[in-house]
């Protein structure tokens, strides 16, 4: 079932330790069929020096597990509540990535300082509120997922593809997975960036509105001119 999915989700998912972004099985990659209602996600705790595609998880929409002799990731609930909210979106990453954790247990947006980060993320990424004790105690991972709908009440998720999660850590999302893990990569360099930005320059000049929507434009939208038709 839904093999070709499998593939590209499982190609995604060993694009993370790759990329640094992941140690041990700190991290997940899932990808959503909208035609057929389900999506693929990594196994809990299968590490991926032996992930299969055979080995990922098939879910549907109302967090059934339709196949696998795994249990899915411990994120499921999460994911599940984003791909229901965010209709647009193929694909979510979490991660424990280094830097941008870093800003997620200081409970902090990571400022747009510059073109870098306006050319994938319009404005500040940002960082969701901390999670109440009885939303821990009870359904913590679909909690997980509200919290970062709850912040995105005002926020267009595409031009703003991913999220800090209170002294947790990321998640990002895309088209698919793969542009998903893209996404992830280019966060962890962006907080990178921010983090040796403010140790320089304590004014904390913030990107111009002019310049951001130059850099994110020219990518996004109809009237994107960057790349190759």
């Amino acid at each position: 079932m839904l093999e070709e999915l499998k593939q590209k989700v499982y190609e995604a998912n060993m694009e993370l330790p790759k990329r640094g972004l992941v140690k041990y099985t700190w991290g997940n990659v899932s990808g959503i069929d909208r035609d057929k209602g389900l999506f693929v996600i990594k196994p809990s705790g299968v590490d991926y020096d032996l992930l299969k595609p055979e080995d990922l998880v098939v879910m549907d929409l109302e967090g059934r597990q339709i196949e696998s002799k795994y249990r899915p990731s411990s994120d499921t609930a999460t994911h599940l509540e984003l791909y229901k909210s965010f209709i647009q979106i193929g694909g979510i990453v979490h991660t424990h990535s280094t830097w941008a954790t870093i800003w997620a247990q200081a409970k902090r947006s990571i400022p747009c300082y510059g073109t870098t980060h306006a050319d994938y993320f319009y404005g500040a990424i940002p960082c969701t509120r901390e999670l109440f004790k009885e939303e821990i105690e009870k359904n913590y991972e679909r909690n997980t997922g509200l919290v970062i709908v709850e912040t995105f009440k005002n926020k267009n998720p595409l031009y703003l593809p991913g999220v800090l999660v209170a002294f947790h850590g990321p998640f990002t999302w895309g088209k698919d997975a793969a542009e998903a893990v893209q996404n992830a990569v280019i966060m962890e360099e962006c907080a990178k960036m921010a983090y040796y930005t403010e140790a320089l320059n304590k004014n904390k000049l913030r990107v111009s509105n002019v310049l951001l929507d130059k850099h994110f434009f020219r990518k996004h939208g109809e009237n994107a001119y960057y790349g190759q038709k």
